[in-house]
């Protein structure tokens, strides 16, 4: 059976957060719970999967702000994946506070620091860790090669690619990992971004303005 895959668009901002699951072993990852933490872990249980980890590709505020609800409702909580350059962000809420949003506090610091190359497994499935900075110093990807996709965070969008205006963006870090770590992928790749619709590899290479190359 192919990796069962359920987008959940959640909080004011809109933000994807996805679970990836096998449905033969019974597990299951949620990727970036930005928001509606109850939703998200409700959706894992009613059908009967554990789940095994959270995965975040980044720590903007409206990618973790589901986190706390989720360890509130999942038993034995699960741990949490981060790359380490973006632990500044969570220890202070993602930012919200900027943008007078309020989240609950997301807890201790990750337990799990992802680095470029990281091989995660989600029963059989394998996914691989790309660093990708730019919108986020530790702004990571997650690609599965044999599912075809890649879960991109706010890297790229349909037509259009993340912010580098926050603090710790930088333009020119994130067009270079879209270049690399992005474009080099098969161009059938599906992209399943943090924000918007879905969109492929090659739909981006040939009609997104925002890169060149």
């Amino acid at each position: 059976m192919p990796p069962f895959i359920l987008p959940l668009t959640v909080g004011p901002l809109a933000t994807n957060a996805y679970i990836l699951a096998d449905p033969d072993r019974g597990e299951a990852v949620v990727i970036d719970p930005g928001w509606e933490g109850e939703r998200i872990a409700a959706a894992v249980q009613q059908r009967g999967w554990r789940l095994t980890a959270i995965w975040l590709t980044h720590a903007h505020f409206d990618h973790i702000g589901g986190v706390a609800a989720i360890l509130r409702n999942v038993s034995p909580p699960p741990p949490i994946g981060l790359h380490p350059e973006d632990c500044w962000l969570w220890k202070i809420k993602g930012g919200a506070d900027a943008f007078g949003i309020a989240i609950e506090d997301p807890g201790p610091a990750p337990d799990i620091g992802f680095y470029h190359g990281d091989i995660l497994e989600v029963g059989s499935i394998t996914c691989e860790v790309r660093h990708t900075p730019g919108h986020t110093p530790g702004h990571v990807a997650f690609y599965c090669p044999e599912a075809e996709v890649l879960f991109a965070g706010d890297l790229i969008f349909q037509g259009s690619i993340g912010r580098a205006d926050l603090p710790g963006g930088d333009w020119d870090a994130l067009l270079e990992s879209i270049r690399s770590e992005v474009y080099t992928l098969p161009d059938e790749t599906r992209i399943f971004p943090g924000h918007g619709p879905a969109t492929t590899v090659g739909e981006e290479k040939r009609h997104n303005p925002f890169v060149s190359g």
